[in-house]
């Protein structure tokens, strides 16, 4: 019998192998083709990548408890303050060095996570409406994931138009499928 627990792990371990594909498909792009202007998502593949790795990071704090926290200063386009470009995170390498860090600490959290906590709520400051709010902790934790393969699907999109040499594989069921050929 699959747990709920069982579930929100396994779309986290889905999240994090997406992730690693993004930075791999994105890697052999010049800084040009990363940082080309879209009218979707962010505006560009480099903004997606960190406004995907910082919705990540503000999610997890809120879920610990921090529920105003920020990176490396703000995120962009949301928050007043970027910090993200100059003086923040730089370059793919900053970024995969970070985010391996960061889910790390997901491993860690979501390895410790309980059945009986899934109901309780998280406080977080939406910066949109300036107000504490209170979400329910299984709601939080879907959402980071629903958030994610979304913003993945915008990023995909603006490979696919700079000329990506490979496109990333996104799917769960592809997930699947490579670890049932691994056994």
């Amino acid at each position: 019998m699959t747990t709920a627990i069982a579930l929100i792990q396994r779309l986290h371990q889905h999240r994090a192998w997406v992730n690693e594909n993004l930075l791999a498909a994105a890697s052999p792009l010049t800084d040009e083709q990363l940082r080309h202007e879209f009218q979707i998502g962010q505006g560009s593949i480099w903004k997606s990548l960190l406004h995907l790795y910082a919705a990540e990071f503000v999610w997890l704090e809120a879920l610990v408890g921090n529920e105003d926290s920020l990176v490396q200063g703000d995120l962009p386009g949301r928050i007043p303050g970027n910090q993200m470009g100059e003086g923040g995170i730089a370059s793919l390498d900053e970024l995969r060095e970070k985010w391996a860090g960061l889910q790390r600490q997901w491993d860690s959290y979501l390895a410790d996570l309980s059945p009986d906590s899934l109901n309780d709520p998280v406080f977080k400051f939406a910066f949109s409406t300036g107000k504490r709010v209170a979400t329910r902790r299984s709601d939080v934790l879907l959402h980071v994931c629903t958030h994610a393969q979304y913003t993945t699907a915008q990023v995909v999109n603006m490979l696919r138009q700079v000329g990506g040499e490979k496109l990333p594989e996104t799917m769960l069921i592809s997930l699947a499928r490579r670890e049932a050929s691994q056994t």
